[in-house]
């Protein structure tokens, strides 16, 4: 699925972080989101690496970057921890400054990474989310429901592990295939990936911890920031017929959060790198800006 890009493994502290690199030009981090691993950029990373060093990584937790137990607080899967790894990953990679795109859970962490490491972020694009603390202050029952497994995973361990770990494969399908799209999006190699990398207890275990740390720590560094906002320009882009369309106004709430924001929908869900991956690059591209 990614033709000529070369697989890596980076260490940050006590976590091994993977992901695929390839192409040339000004950096650009691709982030994926639950229950997915950096497979979701299959259908995109390779038009974006004609113009850019793209690189997929495994978020901490998630496909084939460690998955450290949890700590006290959830502190370890916080998006600032998380954010952190991939702060580090492009520094060892010689890249002080990038762009990031980003899906999901991924584009949660970008946010905390423009926020912690200004300096580092240059443009961030972001697909299908609005803030996490701002989700979960205007909640009501209609996104309760089609969210529910914002409140399912954040219950105290381990009743969700358990619950999931009786059938991964089909609470896997049952989540990701009641968007519009159904399991359209997904190819068969890359749902096989899907599946096989959350097959597993601690992989189970760490998606839960990452949604416990967004509905608590997440939210606590969000407040400390103290209205401070995200300097470096954001691209949002979300599906017109997904969640987010239909319960937020994603660019306002963007607009409270960041300096400089655009953005749309597009026609789709919530997986457009898969469903939509010719739109998907072509914002990118425009957003960016092409190398050659």
């Amino acid at each position: 699925m990614f033709d000529d890009f070369r697989e890596f493994t980076v260490r940050v502290d006590d976590v091994e972080i993977f992901g695929l690199r390839g192409g040339t030009g000004r950096p650009l981090l691709l982030l994926h989101g639950y229950p997915q691993t950096h497979v979701m950029w299959h259908k995109v990373a390779p038009a974006l690496a004609e113009h850019f060093t793209v690189v997929a990584a495994d978020l901490r937790g998630y496909g084939r970057s460690s998955k450290p137990a949890p700590v006290t607080g959830h502190l370890n899967y916080s998006k600032r921890v998380m954010a952190a790894d991939m702060i580090e990953v492009m520094r060892q990679f010689g890249f002080d400054g990038f762009s990031v795109m980003a899906h999901d859970r991924g584009a949660r962490v970008a946010h905390r990474m423009a926020m912690d490491a200004p300096h580092s972020v240059e443009r961030m694009m972001l697909l299908d989310i609005a803030p996490t603390r701002e989700m979960y202050a205007q909640t009501n029952q209609s996104f309760a429901r089609a969210y529910w497994h914002w409140f399912f995973l954040i219950q105290p361990a381990p009743l969700p592990e358990r619950l999931i770990e009786a059938d991964p494969r089909g609470y896997w399908l049952r989540k990701c295939g009641s968007g519009s799209a159904g399991l359209t999006p997904f190819t068969p190699a890359a749902l096989d990936a899907y599946l096989t990398a959350f097959d597993a207890p601690e992989a189970i275990a760490a998606s839960c911890e990452d949604y416990r740390a967004a509905a608590t720590v997440d939210i606590e560094h969000d407040d400390l920031d103290g209205g401070r906002k995200v300097t470096c320009p954001v691209r949002v882009l979300w599906g017109a017929q997904g969640v987010i369309e239909s319960h937020f106004d994603c660019l306002e709430l963007w607009r409270e959060r960041a300096e400089v924001v655009d953005g749309r929908a597009l026609p789709g869900g919530h997986y457009l790198a898969e469903e939509r991956p010719g739109e998907v690059v072509d914002e990118a591209l425009d957003f960016f800006g092409r190398t050659r």
